[in-house]
């Protein structure tokens, strides 16, 4: 079986995140590896009135790591050693940095099955992970029966 040292979960507040979770979770159990969550923020745009702050954690991404801790807390099924992680920014490059950043030896994430002309037209974040990562990535395939986290 392959050892990994630290792995790297993507999360999205839906059903699927949470069924890579408990993969990720279970995958750094058996390799005692440090198992990294990440959350890509997006940034609010200027039309969305909200206004920018200055400080050094923004609002939104303050608030999408508190609701994370929770969700990670309630289910996380074995006892694994995890780092959160927050980032603001466009989900493809921010997961690849991140990869980048934090030395991971494997990234577990879920893909959304875009098809056809939604697929054209917002590209594929898993398709461009899998292309740039530094490390093999293990993609869920997206089941539409799974109820999003709110």
């Amino acid at each position: 079986m392959l050892k990994y040292s630290k792995i790297m979960c993507t999360f999205e507040f839906d059903g699927d995140s949470t069924a890579a979770l408990l993969l990720a979770s279970t995958l750094a159990k058996e390799s005692d590896a440090t198992l990294y969550i990440l959350h890509i923020a997006r940034v609010p745009t200027h039309d969305m009135d909200v206004p920018l702050p200055f400080d050094a954690k923004p609002r939104w991404e303050k608030e999408a790591r508190d609701k994370l801790e929770q969700i990670v807390r309630s289910t996380l099924r074995v006892d694994v050693n995890y780092v959160i992680e927050v980032r603001s920014g466009v989900p493809d490059l921010g997961i690849v940095h991140a990869a980048e950043d934090l030395g991971v030896d494997l990234i577990v994430m879920v893909t959304h099955g875009r098809h056809g002309l939604e697929h054209l037209l917002l590209g594929s974040v898993t398709e461009h992970v899998i292309r740039e990562a530094p490390c093999p990535v293990l993609v869920l395939h997206h089941t539409p029966t799974r109820t999003a986290i709110v």
